[in-house]
């Protein structure tokens, strides 16, 4: 039965190595090269959400082939402007360690 409450959010929704059409969600501009569970959690407790369940031995529904992951969170706003949020975390983080 489907959970109206929650929203899941995957990694290669923010992954800039797949295309728009196998899954990615934001541009190109707003993902990173191979982002970590660890570090989607962490942008989004900076974006001010609290992930509930995490799944690393999962498998994206569009590359059934490659082991994905996923956070759970509960859902305060539509999810694109989660996702949008959870981005811009992602990418300043993944600047600030390159720099």
């Amino acid at each position: 039965m489907k959970d109206y409450e929650h929203v899941v959010v995957w990694l290669d929704y923010f992954n800039k190595n797949i295309t728009k059409k196998m899954g990615r969600r934001v541009s190109r501009e707003k993902s990173i090269f191979d982002p970590s569970l660890n570090e989607l959690i962490s942008a989004a407790k900076a974006a001010g959400l609290e992930p509930t369940e995490t799944n690393d031995q999962v498998r994206f529904p569009r590359r059934p082939y490659v082991r994905s992951g996923y956070i759970t969170l509960i859902k305060a706003q539509p999810k694109s402007k989660i996702i949008s949020a959870i981005s811009e975390k992602l990418v300043s983080r993944r600047a600030k360690q390159t720099k």
